[in-house]
């Protein structure tokens, strides 16, 4: 009907049709069609129409992998937000985490023995007074960010008999052997267990936590993508992440956590303040006094307590002190000596020849010409 429909049309109307569509695909074959060969719209169209067909599966195949990729970005987002944080022990330190996961995404609990229920409501956590509510909520991890000295009595006082059983366990204490040992022997079989140090602080991480080391040791994982979405926290903020036993960690933290502390409180002792001749190195003493002083004086007891390199590090701190006086004053006494006793030959005393030197007096007798000596 079709063919029979376009043979009624007048040889006029055919005319009018035609003409310019051959018109223009002739000028559109000699100027810019690279194939000139081919004549006629009917030699082009098709092409023109397989090319398009092919832009709309390559857009089809460029749109599903971009909705792919946006598809696992969002489910990566709502793993994240999953993960329930309980932080016990809800001081300075505390804090100072919660504000990461919490801007992360992740839901943050709350529990300590002071009332911090307003930072807590700041931060968009949820601080809970009683630990039975706490555990109540089973979070997936349950953070200890306690002193070290009150670690063991915090985690004692908590139900763990209303957490789920497979709970993942995590500190943040700056000693390692003390909370593994710790948390080994009071935590049921089936809790997992991640021993962690980030190695810096509100004053430390003003400008961020890229570049900063945090130590970690997964003690016992039976969960491990629970404990690996808690350590991707801080691989996303750009920690420096480095994955180490715990008694490697203590020995190391005697000379670079310990070592650092004792040299600036002894340094706070001498009540340092700033000069109008300060050197850069003065002013980097004078920053360290600060970074260490604003911890509490219980974290540096703890670190001298629960790390049995601290003892050897404080001797061996003192020996090097004493060595360095010494060096001084050795050379101070040989300047004196100098003055005292490098004087030209005319000053000597005669010299004693055949004296009877039994005694200290004798001596003093001779050197002062005495010759009845």
């Amino acid at each position: 009907m079709a063919n029979s429909a376009r043979l009624r049309l007048p040889p006029s109307s055919r005319g009018r049709l035609l003409a310019p569509i051959n018109t223009q695909s002739r000028t559109v074959t000699a100027s810019k069609c690279p194939w000139r060969l081919l004549p006629g719209v009917a030699a082009i169209l098709p092409r023109r129409l397989r090319a398009t067909d092919a832009a709309r599966q390559l857009d089809h195949i460029e749109s599903s992998s971009f909705r792919g990729v946006v598809e696992e970005e969002e489910e990566e987002k709502e793993h994240r937000q999953r993960l329930r944080i309980a932080i016990v022990g809800f001081g300075n330190y505390g804090q100072f985490l919660a504000r990461t996961f919490a801007r992360q995404g992740h839901t943050v609990l709350a529990h300590s023995r002071s009332d911090h229920s307003a930072a807590a409501s700041s931060i968009g956590a949820t601080f809970f007074p009683d630990p039975r509510d706490l555990c109540e909520c089973h979070p997936d991890v349950v953070l200890l960010a306690t002193s070290i000295l009150s670690a063991e009595d915090v985690l004692l006082s908590l139900p763990l008999h209303r957490l789920r059983r497979d709970t993942l366990f995590a500190d943040v204490l700056s000693v390692k052997e003390f909370p593994k040992k710790l948390l080994l022997d009071h935590l049921p079989r089936d809790f997992d267990i991640v021993c962690t140090h980030p190695m810096f602080g509100p004053e430390s991480a003003r400008d961020g936590w890229a570049g900063l080391p945090f130590v970690f040791d997964k003690v016992r994982v039976g969960n491990c993508a629970r404990a690996q979405a808690f350590l991707d926290i801080f691989a996303r903020e750009g920690c420096r992440m480095v994955e180490m036993p715990c008694a490697e960690h203590d020995e190391h933290a005697a000379e670079t956590q310990f070592l650092t502390h004792t040299v600036g409180r002894m340094l706070a002792m001498m009540e340092l303040k700033e000069t109008p001749i300060s050197t850069k190195g003065y002013e980097t003493l004078l920053r360290l006094v600060d970074n260490t002083c604003s911890d509490s004086f219980d974290l540096y007891n703890g670190l001298f307590m629960y790390n049995k390199n601290a003892t050897e590090l404080l001797n061996r701190l003192e020996w090097a002190m004493d060595s360095v006086k010494r060096k001084l004053f050795d050379g101070l006494h040989d300047v004196l000596r100098k003055q005292l006793f490098d004087f030209d030959g005319s000053s000597l005393p005669d010299p004693i020849v055949d004296a009877d030197l039994d005694t200290e007096d004798d001596v003093r007798a001779a050197l002062d010409g005495d010759e009845s000596a």
